[in-house]
């Protein structure tokens, strides 16, 4: 059994890979300001052009995993995100590293659907229900362990490096991984399907005009050309809506089969998800810029203060059975409601302290919040999917992942404009006002999550009291 095991945990490990480099710029994000003289919607690209990337390629990653093998396509992903990794530690200013950052997303594109291909095949039913759990724990963890494991990289001082560091460490782990690809299965393929290159390309041209003018916009006081760009990107959405529907319509193999969006399930699925995962990577992001930029914290502070949440993640996610047998079908809406909770005391905690602030006064909300995130990411997509009929499984998966990435970058982008938009009364250039337009963003920042997650709580309650009716629907007949 020593080969399953190690299978185990060469995808697990790349499934870490991927979402770390997600969180793990965040806590780097005013180093790489500093060096490489970078705005502020500069340094904030350099994080959602990595999300953005992968969540566009994810699809046709699965599709040419199909066609071409999963073990060929991982060793091609993880061959690019290792390269990338390198391009990124060398970049000599901020708009290398955000192309180096966008390869690294598509080689993590690339790898993420088939991970999961290749646990469907090389693993039995029974074993299969722990491994996507602890693919699910392996998001959630690497999500919040990133700013941990990059403000304690940076700590180092290794001369040359700084935050080239949180980049640098993933091309000796990107090799190993490249090594221990032999132990997968070699000749796995699906069903072939068609790859939509004209969806692929209009998926990321709308997605790309509508995160990088909110990205950029603030630091660039909005030119005529965010306002085009933000103006297009609905046209360019509608004419990818369009064409994927004709594409279904006339028998082709659309990237992204709309026709599921008819199950309301899937739809209310996909709006959890979605509503979710817009709050995520902002928090994580402004965190470490208001510990950093706004208390004067270095960044080995700003990552340990997130500790608690990740110590908490990995409980939730361990637990996150029980504590879903004990919520009961609302556990989703439960969990976010926590959540929301979370970031409406840490925000209370911020107001009060001012400047003042200690970054252990947050640990007992970042506590509960990183609770109630472990259950979420290990828990939703069971949840969500188990009320999509069994033949859309896989397509649903697909429609969610990419939901899940594409909402990162977006939330992402919304919150920034949150906020800077929220400090930009404060005078730049006098390091206390600096400091205290910081604060007042992530109080503003605070009340964009809370807002967000509460909207996901009440969607899950939706979805969770439509379970409940078609469940008893479904039961009626055998109790006449």
């Amino acid at each position: 059994m020593a080969r399953p095991a190690v299978s185990t945990a060469v995808l697990v490990s790349a499934t870490f890979m991927q979402f770390l480099d997600v969180s793990i710029v965040n806590v780097a994000s005013p180093s790489i300001r500093r060096d490489l003289a970078a705005s502020a919607g500069a340094t904030e690209l350099v994080a959602s052009s990595y999300t953005l990337a992968f969540a566009c390629v994810l699809i046709t990653a699965g599709r040419l995993g199909d066609q071409y093998g999963y073990r060929r396509l991982y060793a091609i992903g993880m061959a690019l995100f290792t390269f990338a990794s390198a391009a990124c530690a060398l970049s000599p200013d901020v708009g290398s590293l955000v192309s180096a950052r966008v390869l690294q997303g598509l080689g993590a594109g690339l790898m993420a659907p088939q991970v999961l291909s290749l646990i469907q095949i090389a693993f039995p039913p029974r074993r299969r229900g722990p491994l996507f759990a602890a693919y699910g724990a392996a998001i959630g963890i690497a999500t919040v362990t990133g700013p941990v494991l990059g403000g304690l990289l940076i700590h180092l001082e290794v001369p040359g490096l700084d935050w080239r560091l949180v980049f640098a460490i993933n091309v000796p782990v990107g090799i190993a991984a490249l090594w221990g690809i032999r132990l997968l299965p070699a000749s796995a393929r699906g069903e072939r399907a068609a790859v939509d290159p004209v969806g692929m390309g209009l998926a990321m041209t709308g997605l790309a005009l509508l995160v990088y003018p909110l990205t950029m916009g603030h630091s660039a006081s909005w030119p005529w050309w965010t306002v085009v760009m933000l103006c297009a990107a609905p046209v360019i959405l509608a004419m990818l809506v369009s064409h994927q529907l004709s594409k279904e319509r006339a028998g082709g193999q659309p990237l992204l089969k709309l026709s599921l969006l008819r199950d309301p399930g899937l739809r209310a699925g996909l709006v959890v998800v979605t509503t979710f995962f817009a709050g995520v990577p902002p928090f994580f992001f402004f965190l470490s810029v208001y510990l950093q930029s706004g208390l004067g914290h270095p960044a080995v502070v700003a990552g340990l203060a997130q500790l608690p949440f990740a110590a908490a993640t990995g409980a939730g996610a361990r637990w996150s059975v029980r504590f879903v047998e004990r919520l009961g079908r609302a556990a989703l809406a439960k969990v976010t409601g926590l959540l929301a909770l979370s970031m409406l005391v840490i925000g209370v905690i911020v107001v009060a302290r001012g400047a003042a602030a200690r970054p252990w006064e947050l640990a007992a909300p970042m506590v509960l919040g990183g609770l109630c995130f472990g259950v979420f990411t290990t828990t939703a997509f069971t949840q969500v999917l188990a009320q999509v009929p069994s033949h859309a499984t896989g397509s649903s998966s697909g429609l969610l992942t990419t939901a899940q990435q594409a909402a990162g970058s977006l939330g992402l982008a919304m919150g920034g404009a949150v906020f800077y938009l929220a400090g930009r009364s404060s005078s730049a250039g006098v390091p206390h006002l600096v400091r205290e337009a910081h604060v007042t963003g992530f109080v503003y920042l605070l009340g964009y999550e809370v807002v967000v997650f509460t909207l996901a709580s009440i969607t899950s309650l939706l979805m969770a009291r439509r379970e409940t009716t078609r469940i008893t629907h479904a039961r009626a007949p055998h109790t006449r």
